[in-house]
């Protein structure tokens, strides 16, 4: 990596790490398109690697108000929908299935701005699970799912429990990277450079994210499900 692509990865990822941390989400939307851009061999590998302490972190401090009953259910649906999204990429093309979960998402989003609050219960646990699963594993963006279902939630309990489904869902990929020959050392290095400017990122969310008041989160929420939803349909 050259200095210059080095400077541009760092920044990125520093600042994905003080959205993510001060939110609970937005380092993949932030991250993975600089990197396709500038060392698009680092994904998606670097990329799940990093969020790993990333996601620990923000789940332990918040660890009071993670959603314990919620995120059971989400990871049990979201290892079924990883099934589903290797499905549905054998049967749909990408330019197709792109569309599909950009519209999707960008229609979620919009209801979700006009409807009345509400409280998530089993059935949409596992269905947010499922679908992450297929979304992540088809197009590498799983968080607005997640975002969507939490919106209404207290903001420790969307960072806290977006983050340890995000980690459980991350260990997974990597397990199932690894066992297919796709984990390789030489990738662990370029990971350590990122490091300081992951651990900057924190340090700064730590900062502040206290201040985030829930109608400011719920609408960043919105934003960012919109955002995902037409970059999906832009690629």
């Amino acid at each position: 990596m050259n200095p210059d692509t080095f400077i541009w990865v760092a920044l990125a990822v520093a600042g994905g790490a003080f959205i993510q941390g001060t939110t609970g989400m937005g380092f993949a939307l932030v991250v993975a398109p600089v990197l396709g851009l500038l060392a698009p061999s680092l994904l998606p590998i670097s990329l799940l690697l990093l969020m790993l302490p990333l996601n620990a972190l923000v789940a332990w401090r918040e660890r009071h108000a993670i959603d314990l009953l919620g995120t059971k259910w989400i990871s049990l649906g979201r290892v079924l929908g990883t099934f589903g999204g290797l499905w549905v990429l054998v049967v749909l093309p990408l330019n197709q299935l792109n569309i599909l979960i950009g519209v999707s998402t960008i229609a979620a989003s919009l209801v979700s701005w006009l409807a009345p609050a509400f409280s998530p219960g089993r059935k949409a646990f596992v269905s947010t699970g499922i679908i992450t699963g297929i979304t992540e594993t088809a197009t590498g963006i799983g968080g607005p799912p997640l975002a969507l279902v939490y919106q209404h939630m207290p903001v420790a309990t969307l960072r806290a429990s977006v983050a340890l489904c995000f980690l459980i869902g991350e260990l997974v990929s990597l397990l199932v990277l690894a066992a297919s020959g796709h984990l390789h050392g030489e990738l662990l290095l370029p990971v350590g450079w990122m490091l300081p400017a992951l651990a900057a990122g924190l340090i700064l969310s730590q900062l502040v994210h206290k201040t985030v008041n829930a109608r400011f989160l719920r609408q960043f929420v919105l934003v960012f499900a919109l955002g995902s939803g037409i970059l999906v349909l832009l690629q």
